[in-house]
């Protein structure tokens, strides 16, 4: 919220600079991000009129401009200004002026004429294109007829002026408007408050003659207000008001449009203007809209509504979406002479739900969403059809249409003195409540030694005790409150056993070299396509969310390993080529007859090129034996028992390197290198490894206390082993036999080495295993090791058709 000091003196005396009002606000709860002073850099600019304008002898594309500015004599100035036209007034520049952006003007020659000065645009003004119109947007700034010549140019366009940057909390919707604020600024300075009485008049003519409105959806529109004024005269606004809304940040229009945004900005009551004569039969009707019903808004764009969305309609279809924004057949345009004035109350929660179904968020829409005072309607559309009188004539019509079926009273709140100083640790006097209360209109009454008060409805926010205890501590002064130590009973924060194994599995990712990332949780569908899942995978069930910000996000990700490869891919085409990340986070499922999905929380991990080489230890690739020594780690150190690898196909895997984890039975993860079209599909220039596992399970899986257990006493005896296998037959497989038949004596058993050559028969491979013996009460002897490695070999062969290799 932009507010205009200058603007703000009108409702409030206001005796201090600008930055201390910034300051007591921000006291108040009212933070002010910033103050700007407008205007700053302007200096020596001045208004003035433009009495001749003669083609340059030099220059096609310039012209020679005479100006008077109020001076005894005219100046002469170069300009290449296509907008100007005999008998404007312009804002001019003289010699020694200063503009922004710290220009400065001097005496100079253009093409051989001198130039005695510069005529000035809104932005060599500091006034934002946006907030002009656009024919003046990027020419020169043209001042009303009325404005008088040879006046300082800031204060005719309100450039000597200060902007507080108001940052609102979501609560506080009544600050979005200029009484709002000066309601705070009025009780924080013990100050009166001026509001202005509307005061206009009206004609023979009754309103109910002339105009109808009939609420459908009375749950969606709880009160209409409509007023009609005839014979008017659409125009520019006076300086004032254009001075006004831009300070706020509004462009100028008209003076019938500028009014009502202009009333918006200073009571906070969002208010449309429609052309009477263009409404059908002058009948309007608020209803939930027709589903595909079509409407086009005042962007000029077609929009398409459905059920969910309240309209304002004549007898012929609609003319706005209710809170958001009107519709171009109805508009006020320079032809329009007779105006119907809206100014209603809509159920803030579905304007919400309106703005971002339609992706249309306006001023309107924005106070309608945080709630207006619905006893304030009458008030702002009779403000605005005096100014609309004021500014553009026309006959007001007797009386007024207010359509409110439900009327809503102030609600009452009990306060106890007491309990403010016990919640705030004060001593504040009764008195002291009461005044501040009454300071910000509140009405109190007294009721033994408590306190009645009745909160008013431009207060929405207010509906507890402990509400009106903030009042007191923000106006008393948060600053003002002494400093406590907390007593009272404590408890030591701790993390669940879900938020302690998230936190372990991060510390070990990192330990083994995995850098965490963050990615968002909405993706393309292609994505299903590019990890090479089939047309039946479960993972295409997808939410699908109904107002995406783009295509590229336009689902719920239920695979996290694609989030992942596209940050590889970002890297490597930065020269980045090798790189190891995880990240957790949560993959989304629909439920069936739920309205939420299923979250589940995963771990994906993927990693690509070789690892980084230290002073002990050479580079090595990133391949499946490294992302599978990853998982081991991690389900290790996890203390996990009884997790397995075994063969798996999955169709974003390749299809002889990926490994299923399971423990105790259920599936826990994957593990591998990706598909070779996997890899094609992102870019990638070389193989790539991943890993997936559901945390989930991993929190269901045993984790077995670690105990302390004694050094060994009695020395270990090691055996290797050497036997032929089927290449078919798995090492995990042939790990299993070993540890069953070697039983309690075995205490470790290694693969360290693999061979398939010419001296291995083909279609078989030579594995090597090293096995460690030992017990905890004796000296194994020979015949002991003999027995277990005898039984190790019959139970190899017999299961996996193992021959000793000789």
């Amino acid at each position: 919220m932009r507010v205009s000091y200058n603007w703000l003196k009108e409702y409030v005396d206001i005796t201090i600079s600008p930055q201390e009002l910034a300051d007591r606000l921000t006291l108040a709860g009212l933070a002010v991000d910033a103050v700007e002073e407008v205007g700053a850099e302007i200096e020596n600019v001045v208004t003035g009129r433009i009495t001749k304008i003669e083609k340059h002898p030099n220059a096609d594309k310039l012209v020679v401009c005479t100006v008077d500015v109020g001076q005894p004599e005219t100046l002469q100035i170069v300009t290449g200004a296509t907008n100007v036209r005999e008998g404007h007034i312009i804002p001019v520049a003289l010699e020694g002026a200063k503009l922004a952006g710290g220009l400065q003007i001097k005496r100079s020659k253009l093409r051989g004429v001198e130039s005695q000065g510069m005529l000035c645009s809104g932005q060599e003004l500091g006034i934002e294109a946006k907030l002009l119109s656009p024919d003046m947007a990027h020419g020169i700034l043209i001042l009303p007829e009325d404005v008088p010549i040879g006046q300082d140019a800031k204060e005719i366009l309100g450039l000597n002026d200060f902007i507080l940057d108001l940052d609102l909390t979501p609560n506080r919707g009544d600050a979005l408007s200029m009484i709002g604020v000066a309601r705070d600024v009025a009780a924080i300075l013990k100050q009166d408050l001026k509001i202005p009485e509307p005061e206009f008049t009206e004609g023979e003519e009754k309103v109910q003659d002339l105009a109808q409105v009939d609420i459908v959806d009375q749950d969606l529109c709880r009160r209409y207000v409509a007023r009609v004024i005839k014979g008017v005269k659409v125009g520019v606004s006076p300086m004032w008001l254009q001075n006004r809304l831009r300070a706020a940040g509004v462009r100028p229009i008209s003076n019938i449009v500028d009014v009502t945004n202009y009333v918006m900005l200073e009571l906070g009551q969002p208010l449309h203007a429609f052309d009477y004569d263009r409404l059908k039969n002058h009948h309007i009707i608020v209803r939930r809209a027709k589903d595909n019903e079509k409407i086009v808004s005042l962007d000029g764009v077609e929009r398409t509504l459905n059920p969910d969305m309240l309209v304002i309609t004549d007898e012929a279809g609609p003319v706005g979406v209710a809170g958001v924004m009107g519709g171009l057949d109805s508009e006020v345009t320079d032809q329009t002479t007779s105006v119907l004035l809206e100014s209603a109350y809509f159920h803030p929660t579905n304007i919400r739900r309106t703005s971002k179904a339609l992706g249309l968020r306006s001023e309107s829409s924005m106070r309608f969403e945080k709630g207006i005072d619905i006893n304030g309607c009458l008030r702002a559309a009779n403000r605005a059809i005096q100014l609309m009188q004021q500014l553009a004539g026309g006959t007001v019509a007797a009386g007024v249409i207010d359509n409110f079926p439900a009327p809503i009273t102030e609600k009452t709140i009990l306060l106890r003195p007491q309990r403010v100083n016990w919640v705030l640790g004060t001593d504040i006097a009764r008195e002291e409540i009461i005044d501040i209360l009454c300071r910000l209109q509140f009405k109190v009454q007294s009721q033994n030694d408590d306190l009645m008060v009745t909160v008013p409805t431009f207060r929405p926010d207010i509906s507890r005790e402990i509400d009106l205890i903030e009042e007191v501590a923000r106006l008393h002064g948060f600053n003002q409150i002494p400093e406590t130590l907390p007593f009272g009973p404590s408890t030591q924060g701790h993390r669940t056993p879900e938020q302690q194994l998230v936190w372990d599995v991060r510390e070990i990712m990192t330990a083994c070299g995995f850098f965490e990332v963050v990615t968002y949780s909405f993706v393309h569908p292609r994505i299903f396509d590019m990890m090479n899942l089939p047309p039946d995978s479960r993972f295409r069930n997808v939410v699908k969310l109904q107002n995406p910000l783009s295509e590229e996000q336009s689902v719920m990700r239920t695979v996290l390993v694609p989030s992942l490869l596209e940050v590889l891919q970002r890297n490597i085409n930065r020269r980045n080529k090798e790189g190891a990340i995880f990240e957790i986070a949560r993959v989304f499922y629909p439920q069936q007859g739920q309205q939420l999905p299923a979250e589940v929380p995963v771990l994906a991990a993927v990693a690509i090129g070789q690892t980084p080489k230290t002073w002990n230890q050479p580079a090595r690739p990133m391949d499946f034996f490294f992302i599978k020594g990853v998982a081991e780690q991690l389900l290790d150190t996890l203390g996990v028992a009884g997790a397995t690898f075994s063969r798996h196909q999955d169709p974003s895997f390749h299809p002889g390197r990926c490994a299923q984890i399971k423990v105790n039975g259920e599936v826990l993860g994957v593990v591998g290198e990706l598909h070779p079209n996997v890899i094609e599909n992102y870019e990638l220039p070389e193989r790539a490894v991943a890993l997936k596992i559901d945390l989930q399970v991993l929190a269901q899986a045993d984790r077995p206390v670690k105990q302390y257990q004694g050094l060994p006493k009695f020395p270990a005896v090691e055996r290797d082993l050497a036997v032929l296998v089927k290449q078919e037959v798995s090492a995990a497989d042939m790990l299993d036999v070993i540890k069953k038949a070697g039983g309690n004596l075995l205490r470790h058993v290694d693969i360290f080495d693999v061979y398939q050559g010419t001296q291995v028969p083909q279609g078989f491979k030579s594995v090597a295993f090293s096995m460690k013996f030992q017990a905890p009460d004796r000296t194994l002897t020979d015949e002991e090791i003999n027995q277990k490695m005898e039984r190790i070999t019959k139970n190899l062969t017999a299961q996996t058709g193992a021959e000793l290799r000789k």
